[in-house]
């Protein structure tokens, strides 16, 4: 696991609550060490508990934006018996990993093309060997799930 990715110490909190927070989703901001409530992964890895991200200054920015667009993607009842564990299927996931690519560009020194390469540098797995390459030319799938549910316009 590399260290060479934005954190979230390396933002500012109030875009992240700023771009969430308009959707109904909570960021809580925890202190650095401390156990992350609905953290899947562990560690510094960001957490999920009903409507509320669990953060901490070491939280990597793609996985508070991974984590924060499985919340967006849900519908009302999955957000209610959620911990940990986002759940949906592979397109969905797809989507969402679209989605993070997309806000990133809504928070001020970031943008895509650096989430893209902290996705690539943390391990994310994509079919054509990094994301830039899925997300240009093989995302349609996961465009097209967005824009069914009218999440493309967020």
């Amino acid at each position: 696991m590399s260290m060479d990715v934005l954190r979230l110490a390396d933002i500012d909190p109030a875009a992240l609550r700023a771009l969430f927070g308009a959707h109904g989703l909570s960021i809580e901001w925890l202190a650095a060490g401390a156990d992350i409530p609905g953290s899947y992964w562990g560690e510094s890895e960001a957490g999920l508990v009903g409507d509320t991200l669990h953060v901490r200054p070491d939280t990597p920015l793609h996985s508070a934006l991974h984590e924060a667009c499985h919340w967006l993607c849900m519908d009302a009842g999955r957000r209610r018996g959620l911990h940990t564990d986002a759940g949906g299927d592979d397109l969905e996931e797809c989507a969402v990993c679209y989605l993070q690519i997309l806000l990133a560009d809504r928070l001020p020194g970031v943008g895509r093309a650096r989430l893209m390469q902290d996705m690539d540098t943390w391990g994310y797995s994509f079919r054509l060997g990094s994301a830039a390459a899925w997300f240009e030319t093989d995302a349609d799938d996961a465009r097209a799930w967005l824009q069914e549910r009218g999440l493309l316009r967020l």
